[in-house]
């Protein structure tokens, strides 16, 4: 187990695995003061693996823990959520990215339910910066995919449609969600701008904003779009997730009825 959970276990409040992406729709994603209070998104890192620069967001220091100021957090938080909410309104695409165990099931989840690309696994160098050659990939399983769907390979012996299939599911197993990255995303959502230091550094290369969370340990600056937080703990991370996908939502339902009455127009 690693330090950073280890931390996050002794202060989080205790939560289950489960995330019903259905509760996107109740106050429990209200964001607020209280909502992130009860989450435990105010509770950072050992005071003695701090980041100087996240000095102005400490409130103070809680039994050795750095206690984020949520008030400061709350207005980033809020800054955060608007950038997203334009990306989205706009037909935007959002990349969420979080390859840390807690949060890997939250963010298949949250991405599935938004039908956006994800990386949740080891994050695959060139995603961005290569992405002529991850567009290729895409574009031959999607392909092969929906071929084998309709029924449209029917000149292919059993056996070779078992080896496209079994080619299919390799491709899937090490891409997950890149595989509905078809161009490159107008947003990307970090959920530890430490652990996914990689994934930034490519999308600052190809001029893609990030939207990232912040701990007591982190360098606030990494990002366009900072948001101080436990990023360790599952009930902050939950959270936080809730709220995004929320935001999201409320964004593409926005798009869907403006569509509807340009019809009926």
């Amino acid at each position: 187990m690693t330090e950073e959970v280890k931390e996050a276990k002794k202060v989080a409040p205790k939560e289950g695995v489960a995330f019903d992406v259905a509760e996107n729709a109740t106050d429990k994603y209200e964001l607020s003061l209280e909502g992130m209070l009860k989450a435990g998104v105010h509770f950072g890192h050992k005071k003695s693996r701090w980041n100087p620069k996240m000095g102005q967001f400490i409130f103070g220091v809680r039994n050795g823990i750095h206690i984020i100021d949520l008030e400061k957090s709350l207005v980033l938080f809020e800054k955060a959520l608007e950038r997203i909410g334009r990306t989205v309104a706009k037909g935007g695409t959002v990349m969420i990215v979080g390859t840390k165990k807690q949060s890997k099931d939250l963010v298949k989840a949250v991405a599935d339910k938004l039908e956006y690309p994800y990386v949740n696994e080891r994050w695959l160098g060139g995603t961005f910066t290569n992405f002529d050659i991850i567009k290729k990939r895409v574009k031959f399983f999607t392909d092969n995919t929906d071929a084998l769907a309709q029924e449209k390979l029917k000149s292919l012996t059993k056996l070779e449609r078992h080896k496209l299939q079994k080619r299919l599911d390799k491709i899937e197993e090490k891409m997950g969600g890149l595989v509905r990255m078809n161009r490159l995303p107008d947003l990307v959502i970090a959920l530890d701008v430490k652990k996914e230091e990689l994934a930034i550094k490519e999308a600052h290369l190809m001029g893609i904003p990030v939207v990232g969370l912040v701990d007591t340990n982190s360098d606030h600056t990494s990002v366009e779009a900072p948001i101080p937080a436990n990023d360790d703990a599952l009930s902050s991370l939950k959270y936080i997730l809730g709220v995004f996908l929320k935001k999201m939502m409320e964004a593409k339902s926005g798009i869907k009825e403006a569509e509807t009455k340009k019809q009926l127009k």
